[in-house]
């Protein structure tokens, strides 16, 4: 249940389920005329403020430029590669597919081929009430990396954790059976800040490998500059703007909350 609430409470928080609230009580207040023009003032500027590209690329950067990757990364004995990259084989898919946190895969992939690590332990389990899958992400993710002349004696896979907490936590447990204490962590950029602190918080030594950065030095640069037209395309609301937002505010929010609960 805690799983649930914390993937369903939180989408009437985003810019998109705010604006929804508000409309639909403008709806409800709509014979109250001066209350339902501020409801309906209040949803368009909410899905303007979480969908334009200053604030999107913005709040991005915040969580993303927090970590970068490293030319050369120092051996250990693991490489752990938390899911979220794959969708399954449904029809008309043949195989399983990677969708836009896939960079997780393929930068796992090239770590192993550079010799990082001899292992990769792939995390992630079932969320029963999204049970459309016919694998675990750990096991989507086991048959990609395969593909990518990954060997299977070197795949480690952890089939039961529902959040990002679980990926630390039962991660945890084989890696400490194993002896292991120092890890290569692969996750997206945006992502990493929380999964750092809670697989340090499990008592690793954690080695952040980012991948699936939104916002380059370039796109950053060109974010601001004095060019009327660029200027006008950017305080215009995209639904892409409209999800990266959402995306960061997650990650802020599961940080806060996971705080309040002692896991970090």
């Amino acid at each position: 249940m805690f799983v649930f609430l914390t993937k369903f409470i939180p989408l009437f928080v985003y810019p998109l389920g705010s604006a929804f609230l508000l409309l639909l009580l403008g709806l409800i207040l709509s014979k109250k005329k001066r209350l339902f023009k501020v409801t309906v003032i209040l949803a368009v500027f909410f899905i303007w403020l979480g969908g334009n590209s200053w604030v999107a690329k913005s709040l991005s950067r915040s969580l993303e430029w927090r970590y970068f990757p490293q030319e050369e990364y120092p051996s250990a004995e693991v490489i752990v590669v938390l899911s979220g990259g794959t969708d399954p084989a449904h029809y008309p898919r043949l195989i399983t597919e990677l969708n836009g946190a896939g960079d997780r895969v393929l930068y796992a992939a090239h770590l192993y081929h550079q010799g990082v690590a001899p292992n990769l332990l792939l995390t992630g389990g079932f969320i029963p009430w999204r049970s459309d899958r016919i694998d675990s992400p750990a096991s989507e993710m086991a048959e990609l990396l395969k593909m990518l002349s990954v060997p299977v004696e070197a795949l480690w896979l952890e089939h039961k954790s529902l959040n990002t907490y679980e990926n630390a936590l039962f991660s945890g447990e084989i890696l400490t059976t194993k002896g292991i204490d120092k890890i290569i962590l692969v996750t997206s950029a945006s992502h990493m800040h929380r999964s750092v602190a809670l697989f340090e918080h499990q008592g690793f030594e954690v080695i952040p490998a980012p991948t699936d950065y939104s916002v380059t030095e370039k796109s950053w640069d060109h974010l601001w500059e004095p060019k009327l037209l660029t200027q006008i395309l950017n305080i215009l609301p995209t639904a892409e703007n409209l999800s990266e937002t959402t995306k960061i505010l997650k990650e802020y929010l599961g940080f806060w909350i996971y705080d309040l609960r002692g896991w970090l």
